[in-house]
């Protein structure tokens, strides 16, 4: 599935699931009925990508939560992409704002870890947002540029990107970007990719949305066509 395919990319980030939690989320999936311009994506826990794959339909990838930088190599505690090609994994999630502001990864070392999840056919969910204080700032924009901006210096291709705003104020809060919010975003992220890449890529590549994102609220960010796709995170 290319990056330019699809009208909806769901991602399900279960990040302090159990065995039992993943088996629920694995059978409420396989008796889905999805519709075939509709790519589901779930990222499981490193030690559930087993039972996940074991047990989950075809017709729903694999992603992980992280990937280090380079080759495997000794860097204990870390996954190469290698390793999660290796298991099954097709899609990584990288740049997430947990691993920015709570690891203390910064623009340049997740651009790289891009560069090299994409040269291994790793699929690549980048994620890009501003804290609470930016926003108020007025900043939104500005912060969100420049971590597009690192991704940018470090890939060639967007053919395998889909780049997730997720507003670090919205995750985990309860709250939620209004449909207004999450436009103006998607809107500045696409007219950036078109100024700084290329129309093509501007007009190929998906935006996802990722911010407290649930049954209740997607169908109010869903009216706002550009906002359809959603990065779903799951209970902790």
């Amino acid at each position: 599935m290319g990056v330019g395919g699809g009208t909806v990319q769901n991602v399900l980030c279960y990040r302090n699931g159990t065995k039992d939690s993943i088996s629920k989320l694995i059978s409420d999936l396989n008796g889905a009925t999805l519709e075939n311009d509709v790519d589901v994506v779930v990222a499981p826990p490193f030690v559930y990508i087993d039972q996940v794959k074991s047990s989950l339909t075809d017709r729903v990838e694999i992603s992980a939560q992280n990937a280090w930088v380079g080759k495997g190599g000794a860097f204990t505690g870390e996954i190469s992409a290698e390793q999660l090609i290796d298991v099954g994994c097709k899609w990584v999630i990288l740049g997430h704002s947990e691993r920015r502001h709570i690891i203390g990864e910064d623009n340049e070392f997740i651009g790289k870890k891009a560069a090299y999840a994409l040269s291994q056919n790793l699929k690549v969910i980048a994620c890009i947002g501003e804290k609470l204080e930016e926003r108020e700032a007025g900043n939104t924009f500005e912060i969100s540029f420049q971590q597009l901006k690192a991704f940018a210096d470090s890939i060639s291709s967007w053919t395998d990107v889909v780049i997730a705003y997720e507003p670090v104020w919205a995750i985990g809060t309860g709250k939620v970007a209004t449909p207004l919010q999450a436009q103006e975003v998607h809107v500045a992220v696409c007219d950036w990719l078109k100024k700084n890449i290329s129309p093509e890529v501007a007009s190929a590549t998906r935006i996802i949305y990722g911010g407290s994102v649930n049954g209740s609220n997607c169908a109010e960010l869903a009216k706002q066509k550009i906002s359809m796709h959603f990065l779903s995170e799951g209970p902790h």
